[in-house]
Parts: structure tokens; C-alpha cells; sequence
């Protein structure tokens, strides 16, 4: 069985004035979230800040989001790391924590070969029990996981399940469902590319959407899912504008700003990230008006 299907979302860290994290914010998030629909927390991913988080810190928010969370629905830890032993230790200290899946980026900069990808996430899977989610995301990492290295990691790696893809190689990811006999969970890691991924045979979207629209991106994902495709369709082609103004500024950028416009725990950003520029944040209130969050 999947870890989930829907809509999970990639949740920020909150943080304090004082940059330390607000964890009476990110359980409030998340009870947000839950109430309104969402089918997983993926907690300390590229949205939660995770590069700028300490180990310690690291670990800690896991901790907190499993704690938050009380079982109500899936948590998945973002565990990755460009060095494979840092990515095995996250990941054993997050299955320590009692989360459902633990979320692997490809190891960025070294830029590994597909035999040192191989390498890394079998490594990784066989040092815990829970179920491992490969993440390739070639603009951030420098490094694409090819579809044959992918569903070899699947066919042949127990706890290896799935891939959330933030590619926009359709192609790519429909040769990974060929080669696994369409049984690799297969998640969106784009937005505005949600029903393209369902299409063939994705089971849901790792999302920075569901931050802010929850109760939208998960009734895109299981309408779709259960049949209702026009629905879906409508849902997905409505919320492209908003999408776009969400990634105007590098990811978590925007969806903090947003965060804050409703009411909800954000603050600051850790350097190097920045504050949105005020020209862009009007585009994005423009937009979450006209999606109806304002």
C-alpha cells in the first residue's frame, strides 16, 4: 500500500523573530492542514528550510511533526543529503521519530553517476524500516535520476516505493511506470503539473500549493483519482496563475509571504533567502484574491 495518495504537502518551518523555530506555529499548521483535507505531512523538505536547519534542529522538527500530527494522517521526513552517510543518519533519527516515509533528494552538487545514485539510495534504504521516496528535482540537485536507475532502485530494493518527480519529463516518468509495471508510487513534485503525472498512473502530489489551498489541491488530486476529471481539470487550470506567483521568487519565498497575508505561522526566512519584493508580493495577493484564499 502507499504511504499516502492526495495531496501531501510540503510544509514550512515557521520560525520566531529570532529565526529559532515556532513550533507552537507548526502545530497550529498542521492542524490546519488536517482539517482541511490534506493526506500527508512532509515535513523538513526544500518548503520547510531544511538547508538551513541544523542537525539537531533537523531531527527536532521531525520529532515535533510526528508529535503534531497524532496519527491522524502520514508523515513523511525529508532525509536527504548530498553526502550518503549525513542522508542515513537523518533517515535512521526520522524512523527513530516514527514517521511513515522518509523523502530523498538526489544528492546535489557532487552530481553523482547513475551507479553512485544506485549506490546512495540503497544504502539509505537498507538502514531503516520505513519506506523510502527518491526525490529528483534536476534544478535544484544538478543531477537527473534516469528512468532505468529509478525503477531498478524500485523493482529491486524492498523499501524503495516511489518518486516524486519535479522533472516536467513526462516521457521520463512514463518510462519509470513502464519499467515497474506501473507499481512505483509516483507523486508530482510540480503543482501546474499535477493531472499530467495522475495521468499515467501517478497516486498523488507532494504540493507547496496545499500551504495555503489545502482543501483545493487535495480535491484536485482525489477527484481526478475517483473520476471527476473536469472538476480536476477546472481546479488545476484555475490555480495556474496563483501557482506561478507562488514560484515568481525561489520556493519558500513566496508561499511564506502568503502564509503571512492569511493569518497563519511563517515568519522569517533564514539567509540566504530573502523577503519577497514588494512588486512581486502584490501580484501574489492579487492572485490569492482571485483564487478566493483573500
Amino acid at each position: 500500500m502507499p504511504i499516502f495518495r492526495g495531496a501531501g504537502v510540503a510544509i514550512v518551518t515557521p520560525m520566531k523573530d529570532n529565526f529559532e523555530v515556532d513550533y507552537e506555529g507548526l502545530e497550529a499548521n498542521i492542524n490546519y492542514q488536517i482539517e482541511n483535507g490534506t493526506d500527508c505531512i512532509i515535513i523538513t523538505g526544500t518548503t520547510g528550510e531544511s538547508a538551513t536547519l541544523s542537525e539537531q534542529e533537523h531531527v527536532d522538527v521531525i520529532r515535533a511533526a510526528v508529535e503534531f500530527t497524532k496519527h491522524r494522517i502520514p508523515v513523511i521526513a525529508g532525509t536527504g543529503s548530498n553526502s550518503t552517510q549525513t542522508a542515513i543518519e537523518l533517515s535512521k533519527a526520522a524512523d527513530d521519530c516514527g514517521v511513515d516515509g522518509v523523502l530523498v533528494v538526489s544528492p546535489y552538487y557532487n552530481k553523482a553517476t547513475q551507479k553512485g545514485l544506485t549506490a546512495h539510495y540503497t544504502a539509505v534504504a537498507n538502514a531503516v524500516k520505513v519506506p523510502v521516496i527518491m526525490y529528483n528535482v534536476p534544478s535544484r540537485t544538478g543531477c537527473n535520476i534516469a528512468a532505468d536507475t529509478a525503477a531498478a532502485l524500485v523493482n529491486t530494493v524492498d523499501n524503495i516505493v516511489g518518486i516524486k518527480d519535479a522533472t516536467g519529463n513526462f516521457v521520463q516518468a512514463a518510462q519509470m511506470m513502464n519499467l515497474t509495471d506501473g507499481r512505483m508510487d509516483l507523486y508530482s513534485g510540480e503543482d501546474g503539473q499535477v493531472l499530467p503525472l495522475l495521468s499515467i498512473g501517478g497516486i498523488g502530489v507532494i504540493s507547496v500549493l496545499s500551504n495555503i489551498a489545502p482543501r483545493q489541491t487535495h480535491d484536485m488530486v482525489m477527484e481526478y483519482l475517483e473520476g471527476d476529471r473536469e472538476i480536476a481539470r477546472a481546479i488545476q487550470i484555475g490555480a495556474v496563475p496563483l501557482i506561478n506567483a507562488l514560484f515568481c521568487e525561489v520556493n519558500p519565498i513566496p508561499v511564506k509571504a502568503a502564509l503571512k497575508m492569511m493569518g497563519f505561522a511563517a515568519g522569517p526566512l533564514r539567509a540566504p533567502l530573502t523577503e519577497m519584493e514588494e512588486e512581486h508580493k502584490a501580484v501574489l495577493r492579487q492572485e490569492m484574491i482571485n483564487f478566493g484564499l483573500l
